[in-house]
């Protein structure tokens, strides 16, 4: 597929674009001539020169990324990891389509950090989507620390319910129970768990 008919490829440079203008008023030439550019070995070079802006660096990466280049794994891993979350879908995106086995334990990782528990949302979505063995004891062990009392992350919770009933793994059981009175989470658990009975 061509990187313009990449619907999530044309939403990142529409808002690197906007971005751009917002915070210079003018978006440089260079920001066309990237968007356009194909070749691997200057996109490498892109992600990897010192004083790169960031709008550079997550193209690079990104078409790098969806087109199979290992050279990707390491910056999609940081925006995987960056407080705005549209640069986590992003990343997410191009490392599903990656297939650097070193993803899923990146990912669960990322996840399973509970001091970024308030950015493990894309994390927890991207070990679902991998389906990988680091996914469901991954998503299981997030599940548990957010259904404590007060938890503040209920969204991430609910990813990894619903992750949890997209792979089946019979281990998921108890913590979907315990989901189950927790009024955020309870509908999403009971799918999940039907979903677990079907699979038996």
């Amino acid at each position: 597929m061509e990187m313009s008919e990449d619907p999530e490829f044309c939403s990142m440079i529409d808002r690197l674009r906007e971005e751009i203008e917002n915070d210079t008023g003018e978006v440089p030439a260079a920001f066309g001539e990237l968007a356009a550019t194909d070749d691997p070995d200057e996109l490498h070079r892109l992600l990897t020169a010192p004083g790169q802006p960031l709008w550079a660096r997550e193209i690079a990466a990104y078409v790098l990324g969806v087109t199979g280049d290992p050279r990707a794994f390491e910056a999609l891993v940081l925006l995987l990891n960056h407080r705005d979350p549209e640069r986590c879908v992003t990343a997410a995106h191009a490392l599903a389509r990656l297939g650097d086995p070193r993803t899923a334990r990146a990912a669960a990782a990322l996840a399973t950090n509970e001091l970024r528990a308030a950015y493990a949302l894309l994390p927890v979505r991207l070990l679902a989507e991998l389906r990988a063995p680091e996914s469901a004891p991954a998503l299981i062990t997030v599940l548990e620390r957010r259904l404590r009392t007060g938890d503040p992350h209920w969204r991430v919770g609910l990813a990894c319910v619903e992750g949890l009933g997209a792979l089946g793994d019979p281990r998921a059981r108890p913590a979907l129970e315990a989901a189950l009175p927790h009024p955020r989470l309870a509908a999403a658990a009971r799918r999940s768990l039907t979903r677990l009975d079907g699979v038996r």
